[in-house]
């Protein structure tokens, strides 16, 4: 019906006379009021208020420590024109999730487009606006993570300055290798990716991402878009292009939106499922990427797989099911936990070496370094990931923690506590720098249970970080593996051990720690790695590991490791940053540093 304007009548009022107005605007009113008070008081109106939040409350997601015109420049395509699309919107009967799709167009406005699909629950319709407020916090935080303080951030400066030298380098000597030689100024390709190259591009692309290097990451994201080939020939590991190529396709996807991350993502982790084509579904270390055939390493006792391999995929696969929609890369994952709760275990020990034929332990080896660590990482990390809801993951993780603490957990004369190393009942009074990551995984997995349960981790978990700290001496740059007998205090009593290669793990853990207690000498060791660093590792054309951390006069092992971008200068770049960047209430790291978003109701989305 058209109400028309006749003479004689107002178009306001329709003639009512004004005591009607004012009881009709008075009932008008009173509605409004109902409506908003349930809104604001309703005990589940968490996620309404954020909808319904000003655009002045919302801070503007900014990347790394560049302005906002430098945010601006990121998003700029040919005539400015950028469109969102959301698909997949799920609200109803569980954790809501979504495929947000951020494409870029040359002929479409900047209005937002917003498409959802029904799968059997009740949908409903959002502007990219409306999901960015559901989030928690701004996945960069509301400055960048740019601290307060300024001498702080002159040294989360100094580190953004080290990334990009790095990465100048290797774009200037190795571009498309996976790692570059800095003394020689080439590229190396090595043997554990297979055919497949950029391993330092790949593993580079959140780093460079989070810290504002927006030319940087523009051109490693073209040269993922036209060179990452994925249909190559050669010996893989499975557990090396699990965690830096997958892991960082996913993160790089989840950062910015961009469907060529996912794609590649999806297209690789199709690639590696024939590794699990074995009698019990223990996948083998070595995969040819093109044939499916699959191995294992020769030098792993009767042809065994290893436990730090075939248990470091399950965040990356999780996330796979979430963006493939496929439950295969799930089911795969949760057949090892499947399997590693049926067969006993030594003293609640998990050891090294598995057989994947028979689903036996080949021998009994237990380490929280090299061979075993990141099983126990991804164990709590998978409860995180969850939130908090995989109860089969923190009842494994918690178990697996007590048999450690009862008999791996030492304390040495001199006061220091450490992880000693298990074979067959006796001990090795040695930890390697692997190990070092303990201090970070403990520290995040203390905020479960009773306060006083709580404390007790806190405390272990600053224990062994000050270890690790200990270990850090006279270069300040810790060993491979220091031993704790014969008079040792964190030493490395064997010129074999006495080399460091840019690892991570040690800082891993100041980061953590820094998060969960805000105690400054951890951001003061770090600074110390910093210096350490520039004066050792630091040449004319990069970095370079160091062959012996007990002499000044320092000689160069020639490898800028891909981790060494990923994760070293990742994790001291956060060091250095308030906590909202990459929160860890909303993301969890894989163990090559490349960030996921958690499952959470209060999340409607992975994408930023």
């Amino acid at each position: 019906m058209v109400f028309r304007k006749l003479p004689g009548v107002s178009a306001s009022g329709m003639g009512l006379r004004l005591s009607q107005k004012f009881m009709f605007l008075l009932f008008l009113s009173g509605l409004v009021t109902l409506c908003f008070g349930a809104l604001f008081f309703l005990p589940d109106s968490v996620r309404l208020k954020r909808i319904f939040l000003s655009k002045t409350e919302i801070q503007p997601v900014t990347v790394g420590s560049g302005s906002e015109n430098d945010v601006r420049e990121h998003l700029k395509r040919p005539k400015d024109q950028v469109s969102y699309e959301a698909t997949e919107v799920r609200l109803a009967g569980g954790k809501a999730q979504e495929d947000l799709n951020l494409s870029r167009s040359k002929t479409e406005s900047a209005s937002e487009k917003v498409t959802s699909s029904n799968h059997g629950a009740n949908s409903d319709t959002f502007s990219y606006k409306k999901f960015r407020r559901c989030l928690f916090k701004p996945p960069l935080g509301r400055d960048s993570g740019r601290p307060a303080d300024p001498q702080t951030n002159e040294r989360r400066e100094k580190v953004k300055e080290m990334m990009k030298f790095a990465w100048d380098n290797y774009k200037r000597y190795a571009w498309g290798k996976n790692e570059l030689r800095p003394l020689t100024r080439n590229g190396h390709i090595g043997n554990m990716f297979g055919g497949l190259r950029g391993a330092s591009v790949v593993d580079s692309l959140d780093t460079l991402y989070i810290m504002g290097l927006m030319d940087e990451y523009n051109d490693a994201k073209e040269w993922v878009k036209t060179s990452l080939d994925l249909n190559s020939n050669g010996e893989a590991s499975l557990f090396e292009v699990n965690i830096r190529y997958v892991g960082g396709l996913l993160s790089a996807y989840y950062l910015t939106g961009e469907e060529l991350f996912k794609n590649k993502a999806v297209e690789l982790g199709e690639k590696l499922l024939p590794a699990f084509n074995t009698p019990t579904g223990i996948p083998r270390g070595v995969i040819n990427l093109g044939s499916g055939t699959s191995w294992s390493w020769g030098w792993a006792s009767a042809g065994s797989s290893i436990l730090a391999e075939f248990g470091t995929l399950h965040l990356e696969f999780v996330h796979l099911t979430e963006l493939s929609s496929n439950p295969v890369y799930t089911e795969k994952v949760m057949n090892i936990r499947k399997l590693l709760n049926k067969i006993e275990k030594p003293h609640g020990l998990y050891p090294n070496f598995l057989s994947p034929v028979s689903g036996n332990w080949v021998q009994h080896h237990v380490s929280i370094g090299g061979l075993g660590d990141s099983f126990y990482e991804y164990l709590i990390k998978s409860y995180l990931m969850s939130d908090k809801t995989d109860d089969d993951a923190k009842k494994m993780y918690y178990t697996a923690l007590e048999a450690i603490e009862a008999n791996l957990v030492q304390k040495s004369p001199g006061g220091l506590t450490y992880m000693a190393e298990w074979r067959g009942g006796i001990l090795d009074h040695k930890m390697g720098h692997l190990a070092c990551f303990s201090g970070g995984m403990i520290g995040i997995g203390a905020d479960d249970g009773a306060a006083e349960k709580r404390q007790h981790y806190l405390d272990l978990a600053a224990e062994i970080t000050h270890t690790c700290h200990e270990s850090y001496t006279p270069t300040k740059l810790g060993p491979e593996a220091f031993r704790f007998d014969s008079g040792a205090e964190a030493t490395a009593t064997r010129l074999s051990d006495r080399y460091y290669i840019l690892r991570p793990e040690v800082i891993e853990s100041y980061m953590y720690m820094w998060r969960l207690t805000h105690d400054p000498k951890y951001r003061e060791w770090g600074w110390e790695a910093v210096e350490a660093l520039e004066q050792h590792c630091r040449v004319e054309s990069g970095f370079s590991g160091i062959r012996d951390v007990y002499t000044t006069s320092v000689s160069h092992d020639n490898m800028q490791q891909s981790f060494f971008l990923s994760e070293t200068l990742k994790y001291l770049y956060l060091l250095f940053s308030d906590d909202d960047l990459l929160s860890l209430e909303d993301w969890v790291f894989n163990t090559e540093a490349h960030p996921l978003k958690k499952h959470t109701e209060n999340h409607l989305s992975f994408a930023p």
